[in-house]
């Protein structure tokens, strides 16, 4: 598989990222990294997004090389075993998707956010914020206040997720089972994880997801944070439900 860099007008589904307006950037750089699936708002202490479009194609160009030579990678919905001669970022992925008891692609959105902002880091920014599609790796010098957008929940936008500095770097990934196009099984407006690794938090918030359903109280899914080792939090929102478990400072916003 081929990457070509064409300057195509982005998708509609980047245009409707209208959270992206409630960022308060500060004195951090703002730019966007369009590749394909692959859209990143990033903040950063300097403008980097020539690096940056450059290590999202190199880790595309892996992933895809992957995937031409493993069909079973992209459609697996259960973990797939351990590959110890796939790239760093695959291997990321699957060692997600075996903690979390998902398939690997439950983790790629996070682990493309993780790996831009540590190669950003590495050029010499001091502060890195990446987001993919709601997907975010943290590494900031001072406390953030992350927002939750829970589509049609009334605490969408009104509450936030408060991160100390000492926890950074560290990844925020959400999952909904009513918001965007990412596959959910469940029907939570919104799972949101903390953990250091950006990808587990990822895949975390797919496998918890998948279990929030009407049928079920809120400490039922989130009792599989327990089970799942690295995490640090979970909030989850269901219409007008909340239910938080771990190190989750909630903080009203709005």
């Amino acid at each position: 598989m081929s990457l070509k860099r064409k300057k195509n007008p982005p998708p509609a589904s980047y245009r409707k990222r209208t959270y992206r307006n409630l960022i308060d950037q500060g004195a951090l750089c703002g730019f966007f990294v369009r590749v394909r699936e692959t859209d990143l708002h990033i903040l950063a202490s300097e403008e980097l997004s020539e690096l940056a479009q450059e290590r999202v194609y190199h880790y595309r160009s892996q992933l895809e090389t992957y995937l031409g030579a493993h069909p079973d990678f992209l459609p697996a919905l259960r973990p797939l075993p351990f590959d110890p001669t796939a790239p760093a970022l695959v291997k990321s992925m699957l060692q997600a998707g075996l903690a979390a008891e998902v398939g690997p692609m439950a983790a790629v959105a996070g682990a493309i956010a993780e790996y831009v902002g540590r190669d950003l880091l590495a050029a010499g920014a001091a502060e890195v914020v990446v987001e993919n599609g709601g997907d975010i790796y943290l590494a900031r010098k001072e406390a953030s206040v992350i927002g939750i957008f829970a589509g049609a929940s009334p605490l969408s936008n009104r509450v936030g997720l408060k991160v100390s500095a000492p926890l950074m770097p560290m990844g925020i990934c959400t999952s909904s089972g009513t918001v965007g196009h990412s596959l959910s099984l469940g029907e939570a407006d919104s799972v949101t994880v903390l953990a250091r690794d950006t990808a587990l938090a990822d895949a975390a918030a797919t496998r918890i997801g998948n279990a929030v359903s009407p049928a079920l109280p809120l400490e039922e899914a989130l009792a599989l944070a327990t089970a799942i080792p690295g995490l640090l939090a979970v909030v989850i929102i269901r219409g007008g439900e909340l239910g938080a478990w771990g190190e989750a400072e909630l903080v009203p916003i709005g």
